[in-house]
């Protein structure tokens, strides 16, 4: 039974007319691709979509639902800038040509052609 009632919730999210219009702009002409998508998602799910159906047959690539339920709830909190990838997230660079040429990476510099222990690089 409990489950039968958590399945029956609907995922909704009520737009203004001003929302809307900065949720379509975003989808016709955002340079970002996922911000394109993730507005999308909260766009289809704003006009009458469930969401579940948009997560896997509404957007070019099927989602997992709860990937779609997070979009909404962080665009219910912070509007669009919730939909944007925060600084920092992501896998980092193992290696960083910047960070060579400033002296910061593990090995010496291109330049030297030996490793900072002192042996020959191969």
């Amino acid at each position: 039974m409990l489950v039968e009632a958590i399945m029956s919730q609907r995922r909704t999210i009520r737009l203004t007319d001003e929302q809307r219009n900065e949720l379509t702009e975003v989808v016709a002409s955002h340079p970002k691709p996922y911000l394109r998508e993730r507005a999308a998602a909260v766009l289809k799910v704003g006009t009458g979509s469930v969401a579940y159906r948009v997560a896997l047959n509404g957007l070019l690539k099927p989602r997992d639902p709860d990937t779609i339920y997070s979009w909404l709830d962080r665009y219910k909190e912070e509007g669009l800038k919730g939909l944007e990838i925060k600084a920092g997230r992501g896998r980092k660079p193992a290696f960083s040509p910047y960070a060579s040429k400033q002296g910061k990476g593990k090995g010496g510099t291109i330049e030297s052609g030996k490793e900072e222990s002192g042996g020959d690089r191969i």
